[in-house]
């Protein structure tokens, strides 16, 4: 729980104090400005409160780890609700208005999961899991996405070293592997999920690892 409250504020905080010329310089999310990716954020928030507000009985199917799927390509963007970001993200004009959107709801996010219990279930794309686990999962996805608000934007503030830590930890689980302990908790997971490309150094580090990447999260 803390985890999530400290890797989710610290993302809020990082679109809140993106310059707004900053909303149109592409995100490391191919595909997307970092606008498209706050209005994504605004998606997330919604979805944390949904989920939240989804009890679920019975004992869990799914946790931290075995929530997520290994996807065979990263997305094209021909998903309808991919395709609607861009068009969602445009209709606010000025960068503030999204701001305010994704300050109002995200808020909302956090503070509902700071009154959750932990051991609750709740119900999402058709899997049971425990509060926990739920928000375990959204330390992934916004440690992520932080990376990817600040992919071209040099000095911004990175997300917390423990959540960064964590998110890589998830991901060798996930992959039942590890990275070469020479990696930094951000290469490995730029590299491992394929936001960026590994050096001919980094591959030769890898060893057989390298022919399984990018790890796609789905």
């Amino acid at each position: 729980m803390d985890l999530f409250s400290r890797s989710w504020t610290a993302l809020l905080e990082a679109v809140a104090a993106t310059p707004d010329e900053d909303f149109e310089r592409p995100s490391g999310c191919a595909g997307w400005l970092v606008r498209d990716l706050a209005c994504h954020l605004v998606i997330d928030a919604q979805d944390i409160l949904i989920t939240l507000a989804t009890p679920a009985d019975g004992e869990p199917t799914a946790d931290t780890v075995t929530y997520w799927e290994l996807a065979e390509a990263p997305p094209t963007g021909d998903d309808p609700l991919d395709a609607l970001i861009p068009r969602l993200a445009a209709a606010y004009g000025e960068p503030r208005w999204l701001k305010f959107h994704l300050d109002d709801v995200g808020s909302a996010a956090g503070r509902a999961c700071a009154l959750a219990d932990p051991a609750a279930r709740v119900g999402t794309r058709d899997k049971v899991l425990a509060v926990g686990d739920y928000l375990s999962v959204y330390v992934v996805e916004a440690t992520l996405h932080h990376l990817d608000l600040i992919a071209h934007r040099p000095g911004a503030a990175a997300p917390p070293t423990e959540t960064l830590a964590a998110t890589r930890a998830a991901l060798e689980k996930i992959a039942a592997t590890s990275f070469p302990a020479s990696f930094t908790d951000t290469d490995a997971l730029l590299v491992g999920t394929g936001r960026r490309a590994p050096t001919s150094g980094e591959t030769a580090e890898l060893g057989d690892l390298a022919a399984r990447l990018p790890l796609i999260l789905g």
